[in-house]
Formats: structure tokens, sequence, C-alpha cells
């Protein structure tokens, strides 16, 4: 009886059911090979299948109201002519002679070091990713440190001072689309902070839409944005942050997608807590719609009129 056989059959979500089904027919004398047992499980329907994400823990039960709510939002500021930007953070990649997931097209492999070991990494890269709806332009800042609100902000701010000014020069109105965890979190008291300080800058109205817990996959950022970007770093080893950055700039689509990219040495530091002080400079407006996941940011200069 061939072991692999055994290992294949093993590996299916029925082994611990085989088994003991083997092992009864054994009892009454009637052995059955792996073949014939894997013969009879294909008979009635049974195959070799993986886990699929398609559950959540729970549910908000207003999720489909703010998603009605988010594309709203969207529609109403892109027809103003007002720009429109969906933000997010890809996984940390290691920096050096590492696997990355993927194959090309080469006569030989490439041959990567056997372990991801963080401590033999020249450093991580934090893509963060900014996605302008108007434009279809891609735009991530890649850091060297940690994600945190500072670093989302500074993300943002570079953005805009490189292409929203000068793509937006009219407008006073920006709005965010984000998910609710990480530096961009709705509960995070420092992103608030920190956009108040970008609508002081610029005199900008900062309006905040965040998609409801479960349902970052569906980010624009995602499918318009990362995965353009995955595909083109596919099975290259980032050896150094200028590959990391080689192959974001050179992401393109036949439709017309373009990505700019910016590197971020700057080290942020965590576990910071905001102070009252700052607390209190928040111009913060909550939205009537689900005010715990909309809100407006609003400069001094602009009265309390939502």
């Amino acid at each position: 009886m061939p072991r692999l056989a055994t290992r294949s059959l093993a590996s299916s979500g029925h082994a611990k059911q085989c088994v003991t089904w083997r092992a009864n027919r054994k009892r009454r004398g009637h052995p059955i090979s792996p073949e014939t047992l894997r013969r009879l499980l294909k008979e009635r329907g049974d195959v070799l299948r993986a886990n699929r994400k398609r559950l959540t823990k729970e549910q908000d039960p207003e999720r489909d109201r703010q998603m009605r709510y988010v594309a709203r939002k969207r529609r109403q500021f892109l027809k103003a002519g007002a720009p429109v930007i969906s933000l997010d953070a890809r996984k940390r990649e290691l920096i050096g002679n590492f696997k990355q997931a993927g194959r090309t097209w080469r006569q030989e492999p490439l041959d990567v070091l056997e372990f991801d070991d963080p401590n033999a990494a020249d450093g991580v890269a934090i893509p963060y990713g900014i996605y302008d709806f108007g434009r279809d332009r891609g735009f991530v800042v890649v850091g060297a440190s940690h994600q945190t609100p500072e670093f989302v902000i500074a993300a943002i701010r570079r953005w805009w001072l490189s292409e929203g000014r000068h793509t937006y020069p009219q407008q006073r109105q920006l709005l965010i689309e984000a998910d609710c965890g990480g530096g961009n979190g709705n509960r995070c008291w420092l992103w608030k902070f920190g956009l108040q300080q970008l609508a002081d800058e610029f005199d900008l109205q900062i309006t905040v839409t965040h998609l409801p817990p479960g349902a970052s996959k569906w980010n624009p950022v995602e499918p318009r944005l990362f995965c353009f970007i995955s595909q083109n770093w596919s099975g290259q080893p980032l050896v150094n942050y200028e590959t990391a950055m080689k192959f974001i700039r050179t992401t393109r689509t036949e439709s017309g997608f373009r990505c700019r990219a910016w590197l971020d040495n700057s080290h942020y530091a965590t576990g910071l807590k905001i102070t009252p002080e700052q607390k209190a400079q928040i111009n913060l407006k909550p939205h009537q719609v689900l005010p715990k996941w909309n809100y407006t940011i609003e400069p001094p200069a602009i009265s309390g009129k939502k």
C-alpha cells in the first residue's frame, strides 16, 4: 500500500471518518484499500476541499445601511468634483532575499532564504495605499517603522502635497473611505486629532466614512490598487527598499491605472495616548446617519453647520 496515497487521503476533511470506516471494515473481516475508499468517497460527492472565508463572528445589524451610505457619499462628492480617496495598509513585507508568493517566467528558479526570519531581514516595508477615485490613480507610502495614526496622517499629507492640492486646487472638501482598524480606526482619537491638523493646515473640510467591521475586503483600495501591486511583484523577492518601490511605481493596467510611491524612513512610536488638550482641539461633527462610523472634521474657519 503506497504511503503517499495514505497521506493524500488523510489530508481530506474526512480523515477521521475514513480511518474509522476502514477500521470497522477490517474488524468485520472486510478490509478496504485507500484507493477503494477514495473511489467510494468520490461517488457520494466528496472531494478534497480547502477552507473558505465566508463567516463572520459578529455582523453588525447596520452593516448594509452603512455600505449604502458610503456609496451614496462617494457619488455625492464625485459629482461635485471633490476628491474621494480610499485608504488602507497592506501586510508587512520583510526586506531581504525572502520567498515571495507567486511564480515568474524564468529558465531557473531564484534561490532564496529557507526561513522567513525577521532577524535576517534588512528591515520591514509597510505599504500604505491611497486610491484616488476621480483619477483612477494610486499613491503608496512605504513605511519602515510601525503603522500608527501618525504614520497614516503623514501618508495622507504627503499625498495631498504631491497630488491632491494640484489636482483639486479649488476644492476645500475631502472624502476619506477607510476601514475600522489599524492607524485609521473609527475609535482612535489620535487619528482624528491628526485629521484636525490636516484640516487646519490646508483649510480642508474632511469627511470620513468607515466601512463596518468585517467588510474590509470591500474597501476599494484592495481590488483597485493592492491586487495589481501583488501581481506585479509576484514571485520577486524584495531584496531592498528600492526593489519594492520599483515594483510599485511600475504597476500599470490596460484601463490606465498608474501608481506613485514614496519611502518614509521616519520612526513612529507606538503606544501614544491623546491628551485632553489635544482632544479639545478636535472640531468633530458626527453625522446623523450612524455617527460612530461617519463624521466630518472642520477647520476653525468653517462654521459648525455640516
